[in-house]
């Protein structure tokens, strides 16, 4: 019996959500939370939901403006039906249900990096949590910013004015907070401000408890200048007395050297996380929507492989005073990459031509420079996790 893909009723979100208990082998909460903002596809066989997906349409900063994306989450296959490809079926309707409603852009966490890679998405970073000993950070700046309990309106400005600093932050829809609030009922935030100023940074904290008592775990931290990551870094560092390790979570600290230009130590620990994965849905739209260096002049033949490798198109890309265009060319290509590695690309993932290179990038090394470039003025970080 063959399998039908559609958009969920009431009566079959009620039976995925059974279903990704029983895949996942625990509940998954964020299926209800996010029920009312979600697309939901699902695969039906006789009459009985055996797989689905839900993708939510979130815009993504990338090169300092938000660009249309969807936000992939809580796929899932019956057990009893794996191994026959359903997975990779289901993902190619969800992914189409969410171009159809404008997205150009698709984002999803997965611990099957190289399953999802197949299907057209690559990491543009490595991600990362880190505990480092509270008692460290006590003295990791000077510490006299006042400091604001509560989750404000200045404190969401603060969140979203430093967004667009880095490639692929979410622009935070508004049911965020309250969806993070059903997430992390004890989570408290704060604002940091130097006297008479608006807050330049934004910190969002839980006790939790671990292996070794209870620890501080870091889900948010903004910070817009030195001064207030020092802040921020110091005020964690006041727990110690009763708090023996702080945690940033995988999403809870940005790309950044803060730990490691400011701890007196190699006090911190590293925990590689699995990544979140980029696949461009439509090239041209995708290059016209980002933002750009304004003082890029750039003007390349490129060929970009098809998505089903068997063969490359051809594409002239055009940056200019911060537009960027992609248009068909009958010129000789100058650099070749796959569908993969131009997600990469246009996330900032390659910081250097030897970077690109290595990974398979096809192209002389001067003109990769050029191309990395356009791309690197903002470095890739994804500040949720979903």
């Amino acid at each position: 019996m063959d399998v039908e893909f559609t958009k969920a009723d009431v009566g079959q979100w009620e039976e995925y959500n059974a279903l990704a208990s029983r895949a996942y082998g625990q509940p998954v909460p964020d299926i209800t939370r996010l029920g009312r903002y979600a697309d939901l596809r699902v695969a039906v066989r006789g009459g009985r939901v055996v797989a689905g997906g839900m993708g939510l349409l979130v815009p993504q900063w990338f090169g300092g403006r938000p660009v249309p994306a969807a936000s992939m989450g809580c796929g899932c296959v019956a057990p009893e039906e794996r191994g026959d490809r359903l997975a990779a079926r289901l993902v190619t309707e969800r992914v189409r249900a969410m171009r159809d409603q404008g997205a150009v852009l698709a984002t999803l966490w997965t611990a099957s990096n190289g399953y999802v890679r197949r299907l057209g998405w690559e990491a543009p970073t490595q991600v990362f949590s880190w505990s480092v000993p509270t008692a460290a950070l006590k003295e990791a700046a000077n510490d006299s910013m006042g400091i604001t309990h509560g989750d404000t309106e200045q404190l969401t400005n603060v969140r979203d004015r430093l967004a667009g600093d880095w490639n692929g932050t979410w622009q935070r829809p508004a049911w965020w907070s309250s969806w993070q609030k059903e997430r992390h009922p004890d989570l408290a935030t704060y604002a940091f401000a130097e006297r008479g100023r608006e807050p330049t940074g934004a910190l969002a904290v839980a006790i939790e408890r671990s292996a070794g008592g209870r620890q501080l775990v870091v889900h948010d931290f903004w910070a817009a200048d030195a001064a207030a990551a020092g802040a921020m870094l110091a005020f964690l560092g006041r727990h110690h007395a009763r708090i023996p390790t702080v945690m940033f979570e995988r999403t809870g600290l940005p790309p950044a050297s803060l730990l490691q230009h400011r701890l007196p130590s190699a006090a911190a620990a590293a925990t590689s996380w699995h990544p979140w994965m980029l696949r461009v849905l439509d090239l041209r739209r995708a290059v016209e929507l980002r933002g750009w260096p304004p003082k890029t002049d750039l003007d390349l033949a490129i060929a970009i492989v098809t998505e089903d490798g068997t063969a490359a198109d051809r594409f002239s890309l055009r940056i200019a005073g911060g537009e960027g265009a992609l248009d068909p060319t009958g010129r000789e290509p100058q650099l070749t990459l796959r569908r993969t590695q131009f997600a990469v690309w246009y996330a900032g993932g390659y910081r250097s031509a030897a970077a690109a290179l290595q990974s398979g990038v096809e192209a002389d090394p001067r003109t990769l420079a050029r191309l990395i470039a356009a791309t690197t003025e903002r470095e890739p970080w994804l500040a949720d996790y979903f």
